[in-house]
């Protein structure tokens, strides 16, 4: 009798042990700790806008990417590569600059397309201009800062 309660002891603590086996090694994977390669998004911000003249103003209108009627306030994130295309779907010339990064696309004749690429590293709002004699002001583009989950304090830092 007594060979039996201690197989079973045994048993018991073994399959306790290869639970808690099980456990730490789907927590240690689940972390990323054996992949063999190192895994890496390239952080961007993709947007695709058009000029249009209507009642004979110059205005953006969104396509991919960015929400709103005309002169939509474009939305980005700091240390995210923006590419912004911009095509010419007007009947006169157009070129979008946008101050505070000092970026502009080339002088757009109808039917023609740019994609300019911003690497924003501050905050804030700037405008974009319908550039050709004057600037024109047409919107805002807002750039803003988003905090990763490493700067996460407390109970939050533990749910993720």
């Amino acid at each position: 009798m007594v060979k039996r309660s201690n197989d079973k002891i045994w048993i018991i603590a073994a399959l306790l042990g290869g639970v808690v086996v099980l456990a730490v090694t789907i927590g240690f994977v689940g972390q990323g700790n054996v992949r063999h390669v190192t895994i890496f998004w390239t952080e961007k911000v993709e947007q695709t806008v058009i000029f249009e003249e209507i009642d004979g103003k110059s205005q953006i209108k969104a396509i991919k990417g960015v929400l709103g009627d005309a002169n939509p306030t474009l939305l980005s994130r700091t240390s995210f590569a923006y590419i912004l295309t911009v095509i010419n779907n007007g009947t006169t010339f157009h070129r979008l600059y946008i101050d505070g990064f000092n970026v502009q696309t080339e002088l757009l004749e109808p039917g023609q397309q740019d994609t300019i690429t911003i690497y924003p590293d501050k905050e804030g709002e700037f405008t974009y201009y319908d550039k050709r004699q004057h600037l024109i002001p047409l919107g805002k583009i807002k750039i803003v800062s988003v905090v990763p989950s490493d700067e996460f304090q407390g109970i939050w830092k533990d749910l993720i």
